[in-house]
């Protein structure tokens, strides 16, 4: 039997895990975290590899930034992002495994 990872869990901390699922539950913050799986990217980079608009891929950016599972860096005049929560990569595998596509 496997261990209920939320049993015993504080309010906050359930409610910070209910803010992580939230973050990911977007298809727009999933097409900017598979975007960043190999490297950082400049919102640029980013909008050209996702596809997506400058202002939704910003405001995108914003929220995966306040859940802390990507960070930024400034570099000159442009400011790079990256995956800063190691455990994006386990979690989007387990998901990824389990969803059966028609």
């Amino acid at each position: 039997m496997k261990k209920n990872v939320l049993k015993g869990l504080p309010e906050g901390a359930i409610e910070a895990v209910a803010a992580r699922f939230k973050a990911l539950g977007e298809v727009s913050r999933l097409k900017i975290i598979q975007a960043l799986h190999t490297r950082e990217m400049s919102v640029t980079e980013i909008v050209e590899a996702t596809g997506l608009s400058q202002p939704n891929v910003s405001r995108h950016l914003s929220v995966l930034v306040s859940a802390k599972l990507i960070g930024r860096r400034k570099d000159g005049l442009s400011v790079l992002y990256r995956i800063i929560d190691q455990s994006l990569n386990e979690i989007c595998s387990i998901v990824c495994k389990s969803v059966k596509v028609n």
